[in-house]
């Protein structure tokens, strides 16, 4: 079963900030992401949920660690098979 993986258009525009490194790592989790659903699996460094609305399935992980360390945050919507990444940077930026 894939999953329909997509990007707001905020998570697009912090993408094309990115350097090469961190976006070959974004498109390797998108890859993940559309194969094995919300949960990448082991791979990814620091991989969870995110706490907060209990309405929302919201996760992470870490793309590339270091200084700054790099994360991906995305909403799950488990009924239509569809993930929704919604934030790629920093960090320290992150909405968590």
């Amino acid at each position: 079963m894939s999953w329909n993986v997509r990007f707001t258009t905020k998570a697009l525009k912090q993408a094309k900030q990115l350097n090469e490194d961190i976006l070959s790592a974004l498109a390797r989790l998108t890859e993940h992401l559309k194969i094995y659903g919300p949960a990448p699996g082991k791979r990814w460094h620091n991989y969870g949920k995110l706490h907060g609305k209990i309405q929302e399935d919201n996760r992470h992980c870490h793309l590339v660690k270091g200084h700054p360390t790099y994360v991906c945050c995305w909403r799950v919507l488990k009924s239509e098979n569809y993930i929704e990444v919604y934030y790629v940077g920093t960090h320290e930026k992150a909405p968590y």
